[in-house]
């Protein structure tokens, strides 16, 4: 699985093992919101799941640029890394916080200095060569509890800054100045694009198994036959809207219209908000036939909202024009947001197929609009 007839580059076989990391942190971080999670436990899923997806990420990049020069065992550290911030998140709350971080600061590092060991950098990756992200974290091996945790969200938003703000020329004038000897690796868009819909179709199936295994605990009726299709179609139509009408496993985004940086968390904020839908159909199984609490109307709403919002937000940058944009996305979290406020007495089978009604609605049009809408 390296190359095509047409000579295309596809994932590696060591690519494919590195993401299994992905599968077990991913489902590791779901369960951070399992129950009825408050949104300290939200706040908390959400820096851990950019942290888990970052250190990914840059692997994931380093892999594509390298091609068949990537080093095995950088990769194999950069994964055994990623495993222990997976194994990490269970016990976060009580004494595996540190370990999560040392975890993240040994895979970034390590990532680094792979970059250094090849002479180039990334211009459409900037913290592959600015990382002051990293400080707060290094701070917050001696903090405990909540100081802890905001330092990683500290980090984290330095890099999200750096990943917005920092264009590609700014990033070789201060090459020029401090690292003249380093030279700009162009990336492959097609094989990034392909591991970042791996990526989606990881969390998808993530969805999936958390549906499985919630309903195979539980007395089957009615209810629960209807939310099983519900479930089910719901992520049918995230899964086409991702990646058959996206890029990048981006909702309703066209290729090659935003450069990589600006791509990449897009892609990250689409998988972390189907990861939390992964928990929410989970936690909703046990409400199928009378009314979900509000922190799983709230998690199951929530999410889909993040991924339309998001879906709006790409369609506007594919030049899809706002009228059309609007058109696309507003009604479905018009509805979704309303629900997630107003539907006390829903049941989670109402809810899930409120969201299926949600989710079609921009996949329907898609179909109606000209071809150059």
């Amino acid at each position: 699985m390296t190359d095509s007839m047409e000579g295309e580059r596809h994932a590696s076989w060591l690519e494919l093992f590195f993401d299994l990391t992905a599968v077990a942190g991913v489902a590791q971080l779901a369960h951070l919101l399992h129950g009825s999670p408050g949104w300290n436990d939200v706040a908390l899923y959400a820096v851990m799941f950019l942290a888990f997806w970052t250190g990914w990420m840059l692997f994931t990049v380093y892999g594509n640029v390298s091609g068949d020069e990537a080093r095995t065992w950088t990769v194999l550290a950069g994964m055994f890394g990623m495993a222990v911030m997976a194994a990490s998140v269970h016990g976060v709350r009580e004494d595996r916080a540190g370990a999560f971080a040392l975890a993240y600061i040994l895979v970034r590092s390590l990532a680094g200095k792979a970059w250094e060991r090849r002479g180039e950098y990334v211009p459409d990756l900037p913290i592959t060569q600015l990382g002051m992200g990293l400080t707060p974290w290094i701070v917050s091996m001696w903090f405990d509890g909540t100081a802890r945790y905001a330092l990683w969200a500290l980090g984290l938003a330095i890099d999200l800054a750096v990943m917005f703000a920092v264009s590609g020329k700014r990033l070789e004038a201060r090459r020029r100045r401090t690292a003249p000897g380093l030279v700009a690796a162009p990336m492959d868009a097609p094989h990034l694009g392909e591991r970042l819909g791996l990526f989606q179709l990881i969390v998808l199936g993530e969805a999936i198994a958390q549906v499985v295994a919630s309903t195979s605990e539980v007395e089957w009726d009615a209810a629960l036959y209807g939310f099983g299709v519900a479930a089910f179609l719901l992520l049918l139509l995230l899964w086409s809207l991702s990646l058959r009408h996206g890029a990048d496993g981006v909702p309703l985004l066209a290729w090659d219209v935003l450069p990589v940086r600006l791509v990449l968390p897009l892609h990250c904020f689409v998988a972390g908000s189907v990861a939390a839908l992964a928990a929410a159909l989970g936690n909703a199984v046990e409400f199928t036939d009378h009314p979900a609490p509000e922190p799983v109307r709230w998690l199951l709403c929530g999410s889909l909202a993040v991924y339309l919002a998001i879906a709006g937000v790409a369609a506007l940058a594919s030049a899809r024009g706002t009228g059309t944009a609007v058109l696309l996305v507003g009604p479905s979290l018009a509805v979704v947001l309303l629900a997630g406020a107003l539907a006390h007495e829903a049941a989670a089978v109402q809810l899930t197929w409120l969201l299926v009604l949600a989710a079609a609605w921009p996949r329907v049009l898609l179909g109606r609009l000209p071809a150059d809408a």
